[in-house]
């Protein structure tokens, strides 16, 4: 299934990044340990070759229930104190057997695309309201309806989800 929705993503990407065939994952759940700070340190310019260049992330997040959803980041997250990101970005779910893929590209609406710190990542957002949202442990999610991509819940489980894996995959 991976592959096939890898393609799906890969269709949304910008061009510079559409013929790229290797991801590599810079940072997972399972192999990294919970901490959201080495998801930073993994995925930075910095971090063992993580960032930089032009490349794109996708963040990947499975929940309790088995869904799988996440986002396209045109740059590493960070935290900045502000919101970093351009209209590159975008969420998607996807369903598996048969594999149905939805994605909500960045609407213009607002710029509340990457926000990232400490105690959180979450991208998109407005009204209070975020598109995707994990908390430091990686253990409890949100998304919700939010102006910037003008998504749908990612989360089967509805608004609020509970995380069993994460993962952030470099391309370019």
């Amino acid at each position: 299934m991976f592959a096939a929705l890898a393609e799906e993503i890969r269709l949304l990407l910008p061009p510079r990044l559409q013929l790229h065939e290797t991801w590599s994952l810079r940072y997972s759940l399972e192999q990294h340990g919970v901490s959201l700070s080495t998801l930073y340190d993994r995925t930075s310019a910095a971090g063992a070759g993580g960032g930089g260049g032009g490349a794109g992330y996708v963040l990947v997040v499975r929940d309790l229930s088995g869904g799988i959803f996440g986002a396209y980041l045109n740059e590493p997250p960070r935290p900045t104190g502000r919101y970093i990101g351009t209209g590159e970005c975008f969420l998607w779910k996807s369903s598996q057997a048969p594999l149905r893929f939805r994605a909500f590209p960045y609407s213009g609406i607002n710029d509340y695309l990457i926000l990232a710190d400490s105690g959180y990542l979450s991208v998109g957002g407005g009204d209070g309201k975020y598109g995707l949202w994990l908390n430091d442990t990686f253990d409890k999610g949100l998304s919700q309806f939010c102006n910037t991509f003008g998504n749908e819940p990612l989360s089967e489980e509805g608004e609020k989800f509970e995380v069993m894996g994460v993962e952030v995959w470099k391309i370019g």
